[in-house]
């Protein structure tokens, strides 16, 4: 079993949206956070299936900056 990061974050249109960092491409949105978490896992899933590639990243951490 592997852990991922995900960022969340919220739209104009208050959709939810999740990205994985390690994996390119892969992200999902919706509009309650329980079906986000359902969706970007099954995402998760389908990209380690699909794609077969090593990760060589590793997440270190968000940072907010106000400017």
């Amino acid at each position: 079993m592997k852990t991922f990061n995900v960022i969340i974050e919220r739209d104009t249109d208050n959709f939810y949206i999740a990205s994985v960092p390690e994996l390119k491409g892969c992200h999902t949105q919706a509009k309650s956070l329980d079906l986000l978490l359902e969706r970007i896992k099954e995402a998760i899933e389908l990209c380690i299936k699909v794609e077969d590639i090593p990760i060589t990243t590793e997440f270190v951490g968000v940072q907010r900056i106000a400017v």
